[in-house]
């Protein structure tokens, strides 16, 4: 079979912070549900309810991503390696924050290596949509000791320990395991992350516990990093521009890197921008946020990117000698995710 561009169906999350937003973005939500979050593209261990992307096009419809893996993972995977649990090795989503979500933190390294059912989660927030004033929180105030944030979590003051930082569309924030964090009201993110859902609360804004809402304060203190906060977008490079596509780093980490990739009206063509995608045998996950698009490959049927579709392009999409072009209509944009 020759590897195409992999389309998928949502895994859509009720959650009781969610709300409708992601109706906008082409997703058809169940009536009276609210649904903070959309897996985008999900290949996690079977312990983990609906935790697995279905294949929505193409010769291998129907499919689990796991399954295509298992028997195209030179063709897909190329040069990059599974996860250590056999899986695709990130886990893509969309969060609809209507409210808060949990101040919570992901296990550290130092955790995991002694909890085997825990799991690294590096994650980035990439904003999409923000109401005005709305904020994130991420990372613990100077000066505020574990024992003082133990306090405060018992006396429900903790918030005030966190640093909150105001965003707007097109912020990126990089939130590395054992960073305390919290996805404020009124936000829409694209989540790019290590494939874990492993997550200790601390404080859930006076929600009642149970139902899937339980705190693991012993849990997390043992995994908060007291430090500095990472840096907002650490990217290491400058955007370039060529033929009407501007390509801005957004960051770059040791599990994965984030690119926008504009088309710009001033600068396009009378035709649409079109480029050749070279994946430099590696996987990459496109996410188209606005306008339209497509994919083109030889032999294989042309892929539509539309807002809200998310698209697995594999490792060797094209064969020597063969071409795979993109076209991206003017003032459209998408986030293109590459693993080093």
């Amino acid at each position: 079979m020759k590897p195409y561009p992999l389309l998928f169906d949502p895994l859509l999350k009720p959650k009781v912070w969610g709300g409708r937003t992601l109706e906008r973005f082409g997703k058809t939500l169940p009536a009276g549900e609210l649904i903070g979050e959309s897996w985008e593209l999900a290949d996690l261990p079977e312990s983990i309810p609906n935790g697995r992307s279905r294949i929505a096009n193409g010769a291998l419809n129907g499919q689990t991503l796991r399954d295509a893996l298992q028997n195209h993972a030179s063709a897909y995977l190329g040069r990059v390696s599974k996860s250590p649990e056999g899986g695709f090795p990130l886990l893509i989503k969309y969060l609809d924050a209507r409210q808060n979500l949990s101040v919570q933190v992901h296990p550290s390294a130092d955790y995991a290596k002694t909890h085997p059912e825990s799991h690294l989660k590096s994650e980035a927030w990439v904003v999409i949509d923000a109401d005005p004033g709305a904020v994130i929180y991420k990372g613990i105030k100077p000066g505020v000791s574990a024992a003082a944030f133990a306090r405060h979590i018992q006396t429900n003051e903790v918030v005030h320990d966190l640093i909150a930082i105001p965003v707007k569309p097109g912020d990126c924030h990089y939130l590395p395991s054992g960073t305390c964090h919290a996805l404020g009201a009124g936000i829409l993110v694209a989540e790019v992350q290590t494939p874990s859902d492993t997550t200790f609360r601390v404080y859930d804004w006076g929600r009642p516990a149970g139902a899937g809402r339980e705190l693991h304060i012993d849990q997390a203190m043992q995994c908060i990093d007291f430090g500095p906060t990472p840096p907002i977008s650490p990217s290491p490079h400058k955007p370039t521009l060529a033929n009407g596509i501007r390509i801005t780093p957004l960051t770059a980490t040791e599990y994965f890197r984030i690119d926008r990739v504009d088309s710009i009206e001033s600068a396009a063509p009378p035709a649409p921008p079109t480029w050749e995608i070279a994946t430099d045998g590696r996987p990459e996950v496109w996410m188209m946020i606005k306008g339209r698009g497509g994919i083109q490959s030889s032999g294989t049927d042309l892929v539509d990117l539309l807002p809200g579709v998310t698209t697995l392009l594999p490792a060797m999409l094209a064969a020597p000698g063969e071409r795979a072009t993109a076209r991206l209509d003017a003032g459209s944009w998408l986030l293109r995710i590459t693993i080093p």
